[in-house]
């Protein structure tokens, strides 16, 4: 490979081209982005070597699609049209049902690859790109069976240099369980937040009083909402699910608590506790 797009220089799309540079030193990375000052920041901070348009995509040989989801479902097929018969076309977004939908019938089906690698922060823009972000992560691909194997053989071997291990599912599986372990965190993250500062008026007491176990729960509410509203806007049917599900058992906590059976409370923790061996397993 020699030259690849991202577009989308934030977050992620600059932290894979530092890891692309990494173990690709003689590939050219560039940049597309909506967001001009975006492009400006990733060029001064050498995120990425040059600034691109849409219309260089036909000398791409890879390009890797890391923009908000909603974006992505509306530019796909324009991206796929663009790029040449040997280029390949990742998107790293966080639902996959309805990218991989919108493709399905495309024309070049075979030069796209579906893939969700699980690692972030929460934090945002070229700044936020950091070195080493997904070494040891998860990287889910969806459909792979879809994509032209000599194309998901050079995408497959790029991303395991960057450290992440690969994970085959399909995309309606993909959203169901995402839905669980990440998308409701972020939920709670920023309605804990919403809670204290409706609660809290006073902003000092907040810095004042919030420990460590505030700031660690509440770290996800800094997430974009520009990302994280088209995120559950297309996974509105698994979210709502895990919300039930949630929702039901804070009741159930509450009611503990009301029936003053401490008991229960602590059978609760206890039972819960376990998920510091699940959590374990994947460090």
């Amino acid at each position: 490979m020699k030259a690849i797009y991202i577009i989308g220089v934030g977050l992620i799309g600059g932290s894979l081209a530092l890891d692309i540079k990494s173990v690709l030193p003689d590939v050219t990375i560039y940049g597309i982005d909506t967001n001009r000052q975006n492009l400006d920041e990733a060029i001064q901070l050498n995120v990425i070597d040059k600034k691109a348009e849409f219309v260089d995509l036909s000398k791409a040989d890879l390009v890797i699609v890391a923009i908000p989801v909603d974006a992505t479902v509306e530019q796909l097929p324009d991206i796929l049209n663009l790029i040449s018969e040997d280029a390949l076309v990742v998107d790293v977004g966080s639902t996959k049902e309805d990218i991989c939908l919108k493709v399905q019938n495309h024309h070049k089906r075979r030069n796209f690859l579906a893939m969700h690698p699980i690692a972030g922060t929460e934090f945002s823009g070229p700044s936020a790109a950091i070195h080493n972000l997904f070494q040891g992560k998860t990287n889910i691909v969806c459909e792979v069976e879809l994509t032209a194997f000599k194309l998901q053989e050079k995408a497959l071997q790029l991303f395991s240099k960057l450290g992440m291990r690969m994970r085959y599912m399909n995309p309606k599986a993909h959203d169901k369980h995402i839905a669980y372990v990440s998308h409701l965190s972020h939920i709670s993250a920023f309605m804990l937040g919403k809670t204290v500062i409706d609660k809290e008026k006073n902003e000092r007491d907040i810095f004042d009083l919030a420990g460590s176990g505030f700031e660690s729960t509440v770290r996800l509410a800094k997430s974009s909402p520009e990302m994280w509203t088209p995120i559950f806007k297309q996974n509105k049917t698994n979210v709502i699910e895990t919300l039930n599900e949630y929702i039901n058992n804070l009741k159930q906590f509450k009611a503990l608590m009301e029936q003053e059976d401490f008991e229960g409370v602590y059978k609760e923790m206890q039972d819960t506790n376990h998920i510091k061996q699940i959590l374990k397993g994947i460090a």
